[in-house]
């Protein structure tokens, strides 16, 4: 009775039922899906139970990707999965779900899930599903009709109940159900709707669209650490560059990444984004690796340039104001997306070095090559100087000096700058003892 209800209220109605979809329509051979997923679905199958390969790797796999990693679907409970498979783990609070182990891969089994939540917060987020219900329940559940398509390895069979098959044909990303509730239970969901778009490069249809530039607030009412790895997945998708202008065409940047219509309204800071994007971008095409705290570090470069201003502006030091600037950025923008300690870490320590690789005189050089992130400093700079915002002889200059002898880099380095030896002078005085004053005597 009041499943029947919510789902009269939300517009959800029951699925239409399935549409089996053979191979020889949909051309998915079972020797595409991993070893695991295979094994995973036979095994359960074998044992009396339904499974089947769903989600982005059915997905992927009709549009001719290559899956990152395969999801299973069953009726059988996390704990009748845990005793079918010795290697395996049950894990999750939100909802139980199974880590089936196959050698260096790792399968994840999720039991059908029922349509009504067993408990939401006052703005109609779910917070807690545990009830698990029948396959037509978990489709209804699923976000996008490009995600709810159910195929089975042993009959080489898809179940469609929502359509997903046209609207992969179609190019379109499109909501199941009412979007302003799916939305509610999860606001996630307009970021994975404006991900999936990216990555196809689909248009999100309008009803799925409409409501989600109102929507947008509702996003700071989820956990930090959920945000955050929803921008992870959008930022290293391959796609980041659309991705991030589809954010802001939707309205969806603000709080996730402050002030960055600001940065984008200056020309050097636009430029300098879009060449960071692009880079990460196509190192993920061509499977090289990425790293998320570069990536963070390049997008919220500019702030940090705007507070490291100011605090210089109050009279501090340029490199006390820069740790200090560099602490208020992150102080912002970790409460919003809680990026993690170990990759704020390696954010701060690329941005010290710019001031440092701008210097080119003494030992400094020398020392500086042999830093643990020389590479990802120099990178950045690269990156700074592409954009215009530094100038290009200073890149040239790193990138000969990396390949030079001992020789030619000491004939390369700059004449100091006003007052560097003098500096070096009083640490040197101050290494000896204390500085008297001119009448004291000593002891």
């Amino acid at each position: 009775m009041i499943r029947k209800f919510i789902r009269r209220v939300l517009r959800l109605g029951s699925a239409p039922g399935p549409r089996s979809i053979p191979k020889d329509q949909h051309g998915i051979g079972r020797e595409a899906v991993s070893y695991g997923s295979r094994k995973t679905c036979e095994t359960l199958q074998e044992r009396g139970f339904s499974a089947y390969v769903v989600g982005g790797a059915v997905r992927d796999l009709l549009l001719g990707l290559r899956p990152k990693d395969f999801d299973v679907a069953t009726d059988a409970s996390p704990e009748d999965v845990h005793k079918v498979f010795r290697r395996s783990r049950l894990i999750g609070r939100r909802f139980k779900l199974v880590h089936v182990l196959f050698g260096e891969e790792t399968v994840e089994v999720s039991t059908f899930r029922a349509r009504v939540a067993s408990e939401t917060d006052e703005l109609g987020r779910v917070l807690r599903d545990n009830i698990y219900g029948t396959l037509e329940d978990d489709t209804i559940r699923r976000d996008f009709t490009i995600n709810a398509l159910y195929y089975d390895p042993t009959a080489e069979t898809i179940l469609d109940y929502h359509d997903g098959m046209r609207d992969l044909r179609n190019k379109s990303v499109r909501i199941i159900g009412d979007a302003r509730a799916r939305y509610r239970e999860d606001p996630i969901r307009m970021l994975r709707a404006v991900r999936f778009a990216a990555k196809t490069g689909f248009d999100i249809e309008e009803r799925t669209r409409r409501p989600i530039r109102e929507l947008a607030p509702l996003i700071g009412n989820v956990p930090p650490s959920r945000v955050y790895e929803e921008m992870q997945k959008l930022l290293l998708s391959g796609h980041a560059a659309a991705a991030l202008s589809r954010l802001r065409s939707e309205g969806l940047h603000h709080g996730l990444l402050p002030l960055l219509d600001v940065i984008f309204e200056q020309p050097m800071g636009e430029r300098f984004v879009q060449l960071a994007l692009e880079e990460t971008d196509n190192r993920i095409r061509a499977d090289k690796s990425v790293s998320p705290a570069f990536l963070f570090a390049a997008l919220l470069w500019h702030e940090v340039l705007a507070a490291w201003k100011k605090a210089q502006g109050r009279g501090l030091k340029p490199i006390p104001a820069l740790f200090q600037a560099m602490d208020a950025v992150l102080d912002i923008q970790t409460d919003k997306l809680a990026i993690p300690r170990r990759f704020t870490a390696v954010m701060k320590e690329i941005w010290a070095l710019q001031p440092r690789l701008e210097q080119r005189s003494g030992r400094r050089p020398f020392a500086l090559v042999t830093h643990e992130k020389f590479r990802a400093g120099y990178d950045f700079l690269v990156l700074r100087c592409a954009s215009g915002e530094a100038p290009a002889e200073i890149a040239q200059w790193w990138e000969k000096f990396q390949r030079s002898g001992e020789a030619e880099r000491a004939s390369m380095l700059l004449a100091p700058q006003p007052g560097e030896n003098k500096r070096k002078r009083r640490r040197r005085r101050g290494r000896k003892g204390p500085v008297l004053p001119p009448d004291a005597a000593p002891a």
